[in-house]
């Protein structure tokens, strides 16, 4: 048993001998080479916008602790419906809604923490929160449910369906409040929106760097034994230790870099004075860490990767992408699937609206206004294909994180204007599906 799998830990499928150094490295260590492709992109747009600024502006800002953690931050909220939209657009359907059940649920949530609850409860009631994110998730979720059922159960186009979800529920929003600005929300849930308070600090930050090393380790380590149980290739050992470590390295160096940013001093006079600490604020260094919206987005990517690669729900999803026919005919109920899809894509609009909203500390009805374009954009860049079967969660979110790059890296350098950054991210999708053609053709 032993000299089976030794021979097959040393016997390649295909021949290597061919292959340059770089691609042998890819086949050793089996990277997804189209995640490499955006992680490079991404790479190079961080490089490009920072030594713009060193060569032309004075100084480069784009590299610094306090716009790469102003930068994770504002990924989260399209971050999250990216992940759902994936699952949408592998199924061959679309989601034009997103951005308004944003606003809506928002403004949902808005008027629930600050008119209603408030009333039963008293202000500042530590379950005031919890019910308003609970209410937010599940409005969400009933939306997708009806979106997805309309869908599935009376075939209308889901173009059809959530173009006027789309108008329906951002009209529903300016109509909960009368166009008003419900503010200011409850101080717990402003919390998950970010800022100084709504982050965990050094600690807390190397506590998660380090939980997640370990639990890299181990998975490395239970996949290893999982093949040889089953008598699969391994991959060589020096190919684990530098996955691992990559991993390992990019964890503890943003830890790192959200540790390196500190709070402003303003916010830490004032916390100097409530705790009565008689240092001068000046020589006080308070590490932000990671942010709470962050982790709820890291939370969000951990869940749904799981989803799709270790369950049967997430087979049924690629199963309908690939080939609806076939899938119904092997005894999927694809129209429930569908329900299910969108139901989950509702929920993760709903989640958003809570970090969005908690952000702001108010719910206005520009809340999540032309979202849903950022987040199909997020998903088709990350390497979902619009013809459906093929994509990644991890995709998605490296695709939120290059058009939020861009849109960052263009005020940077002067080019705040809106115009600008959609001209750039126009460009950006188009060519994110152009490549997509191209990878297809040559895979086909």
């Amino acid at each position: 048993m032993t000299d089976t799998n030794d021979h097959q830990e040393h016997a390649p499928q295909v021949s290597t001998a061919k292959l340059n150094p770089i691609a042998k490295f890819v086949r050793a260590t089996e990277l997804d080479t189209r995640m490499l492709g955006m992680v490079g992109a991404l790479i190079l747009i961080w490089l490009g916008f920072h030594f713009y600024g060193v060569f032309f502006k004075g100084g480069g800002v784009f590299l610094t602790p306090r716009n790469l953690w102003n930068l994770s931050v504002q990924t989260a909220v399209t971050g999250i419906m990216a992940t759902g939209m994936v699952l949408v657009i592998i199924t061959r359907n679309i989601d034009l809604s997103v951005g308004s059940i944003v606003g809506f649920t928002g403004m949902i949530m808005g008027v629930l923490q600050v008119n209603i609850l408030p009333q039963y409860l008293g202000l500042g009631h530590p379950a005031i929160w919890v019910i308003t994110v609970i209410v937010g998730i599940l409005l969400g979720g009933l939306i997708g449910c009806l979106q997805g059922w309309l869908t599935a159960y009376l075939a209308i186009p889901a173009f059809i369906v959530t173009l006027g979800g789309m108008l329906i529920w951002r009209g529903a929003a300016f109509l909960v409040a009368d166009g008003k600005t419900i503010a200011p929300v409850d101080q717990n849930f402003a919390l998950l929106g970010g800022g100084p308070y709504g982050a965990i600090g050094s600690t807390g930050s190397w506590i998660v760097g380090l939980i997640a090393c370990a639990a890299v380790l181990f998975l490395m380590y239970r996949g290893r034994m999982n093949r040889m149980k089953h008598g699969f290739r391994l991959r060589p050992m020096w190919a684990e230790a530098t996955v691992a470590g990559l991993a390992c390295g990019v964890l503890l160096a943003a830890v790192l870099v959200v540790d390196a940013y500190p709070w402003p001093i303003g916010i830490v006079k004032a916390y100097a004075e409530a705790h009565n600490i008689s240092t001068p604020p000046s020589e006080l260094f308070i590490s932000h860490g990671f942010a709470i919206p962050v982790l709820i987005l890291a939370a969000v990517g951990i869940g749904m990767t799981i989803l799709m690669t270790r369950t049967r729900f997430g087979r049924y999803v690629f199963a309908i992408g690939g080939n609806p026919e076939a899938a119904a005919l092997s005894g999927i109920d694809t129209r429930m699937m569908t329900v299910k899809i969108f139901a989950l894509m509702g929920m993760l609009a709903g989640l958003a609206a809570v970090v969005a909203s908690a952000r702001l500390t108010s719910a206005t009805n520009a809340l999540g206004d032309l979202e849903e374009l950022y987040v199909i954009a997020s998903a088709v860049i990350g390497g979902t294909s619009l013809a459906g079967g093929v994509g990644t969660i991890y995709g998605a979110i490296i695709g939120t994180m290059v058009i939020q790059s861009l849109q960052t890296g263009m005020v940077l350098i002067g080019y705040g204007d809106g115009s600008y950054r959609k001209i750039v991210v126009g460009l950006a999708l188009v060519l994110a599906v152009y490549l997509d053609i191209i990878y297809r053709k040559k895979t086909n």
